[in-house]
């Protein structure tokens, strides 16, 4: 009889245990499985949700995108053989490149706004000939120091700059796999939270420029040369099935280091302007007034004229300095929505349009 009792409790606690183990297990389930949910639901489930980002349209290229209307971050790149490939340079709304010295090396500045860089460099140093286009583009300036031409003009505050020499709020690094001066970085976001701090204004007031369909006008390929010296010379390859221009420089793709990607842009637009070397280290190119002008998009090319008012640099003036693309009769060309390019170049530097 003892034993039969003892069987009895053994079989009790057995049985007992196995449902305790079973009621822990499924608890531990059911507890894992809330954490799951909560990880995977959305951010707002159980709460109102969030509205979706608004979207408005670039002024410069027409694109609407989250910033649309905010005010672009204007970045002076580096163009030398060893600081190639750039990093961020394919995701530029629009590029600035001319003659930093006459007859020799080019410069040139990338517009930010729409697409945001991890990392964009190298950086170098600012040139006043593209504070008026920056002006014009109503940009944030960002450069590592300047030419006493450019800083003589930014030290008077005629435009919203970030300089990296004094390096607010460590807007700017340097890359310690990279030899100076061509390991300067930053990034989208550095810059946008330190223009943030300094006060500078957000809101876009650049004028927009007149559109045009997304259309290959030909059903062939062509090629933009321009004479820039070796190894500064660039070729803008269009493609009509994709109806863009291809950018490459010194004979190879320009590839942006950041993604891999190649630089192609909607429109390419040359502007013809004098140039004449200050001394040894500068030059001066004559980006106000007026002059030839080349405009290729949609496979086509609309020769005519570039036209700006001379700089006045006077916060409180109200002069229109916008740049004025027009053609022969004097109207406004039509851009392609999306990307630029703009290429200023000297009378002796030949732009050869060939078709393949």
């Amino acid at each position: 009889m003892k034993k039969i009792i003892i069987f009895i409790a053994v079989a009790v606690l057995l049985g007992g245990g196995a449902l305790f183990y079973v009621f822990i297990t499924e608890r531990k389930i059911s507890v894992d499985n809330k954490k799951v949910s909560a990880q995977t639901a959305p951010a707002n489930a159980g709460s109102s949700p969030k509205p979706a980002a608004e979207f408005s349209e670039n002024p410069l290229t027409g694109q609407k995108c989250a910033r649309g209307n905010k005010r672009p971050m204007a970045v002076m790149f580096a163009v030398d053989t060893v600081a190639r490939p750039l990093y961020g340079i394919s995701q530029a709304d629009i590029a600035v490149e001319m003659p930093a010295l006459t007859n020799g090396i080019t410069r040139l500045m990338a517009l930010f706004s729409c697409e945001e860089p991890e990392e964009i460099g190298s950086i170098r140093s600012a040139r006043h000939d593209f504070l008026p286009f920056a002006r014009s583009f109503d940009a944030i300036y960002a450069h590592w120091g300047g030419s006493y031409l450019a800083l003589n003009l930014l030290n008077k505050k005629v435009l919203d700059n970030l300089d990296a020499l004094p390096n607010p709020h460590d807007a700017f690094y340097r890359r310690s796999d990279k030899l100076p001066p061509h390991n300067g970085f930053t990034s989208f976001a550095r810059l946008s939270a330190v223009a943030e701090k300094l006060g500078y204004r957000s809101e876009s007031q650049a004028a927009s420029y007149p559109r045009i369909k997304d259309e290959a006008a030909l059903s062939a390929n062509q090629n933009i040369a321009i004479s820039y010296p070796y190894p500064y010379n660039v070729d803008f390859a269009y493609d009509h099935k994709t109806n863009s221009y291809k950018r490459f420089r010194g004979n190879e793709r320009e590839i942006d280091a950041g993604d891999q990607s190649l630089v192609e842009v909607k429109n390419v637009i040359v502007m013809t302007a004098e140039s004449r070397q200050v001394n040894p280290d500068y030059n001066d190119v004559d980006v106000e007034g007026e002059g030839k002008l080349a405009a290729y998009r949609n496979g086509e090319v609309i020769k005519g004229k570039w036209k700006r008012a001379e700089e006045k640099y006077d916060p409180s003036s109200k002069e229109d300095n916008k740049y004025y693309f027009l053609d022969a009769e004097g109207r406004e060309i039509g851009l392609v929505e999306g990307k630029i390019w703009i290429s200023v170049v000297q009378p002796n530097q030949k732009v050869e349009l060939t078709f393949k």
